[in-house]
């Protein structure tokens, strides 16, 4: 899991062109508000890049603001929603 949590800061940095590293973003670090700060665009744009890089959709919004709150969160949706 440590594999898909790294690809998903990857991808958070890169895809949503943070002002920080992958590295310095930590498992439980809220993503959004006071944490890594993202937006309502960024939650769209993530729906898009989790669909598009891991083949897991996000359909249901209650379903999507529980994976959205840390790293770990989406890790275990995406390793319970894939293949």
């Amino acid at each position: 899991m440590s594999d898909l949590k790294e690809e998903i800061k990857e991808l958070l940095v890169r895809d949503l062109r943070l002002q920080t590293t992958a590295a310095a973003i930590d498992d439980n670090e809220p993503l959004f508000g006071d944490g890594l700060g993202l937006d309502s665009l960024d939650a769209v744009e993530l729906v898009v890049q989790v669909n598009k890089h891991f083949g897991v959709q996000i359909k249901d919004m209650n379903e999507g603001q529980k994976a959205f709150t840390s790293v770990q969160t989406l890790a275990d949706y995406i390793a319970a929603h894939q293949g």
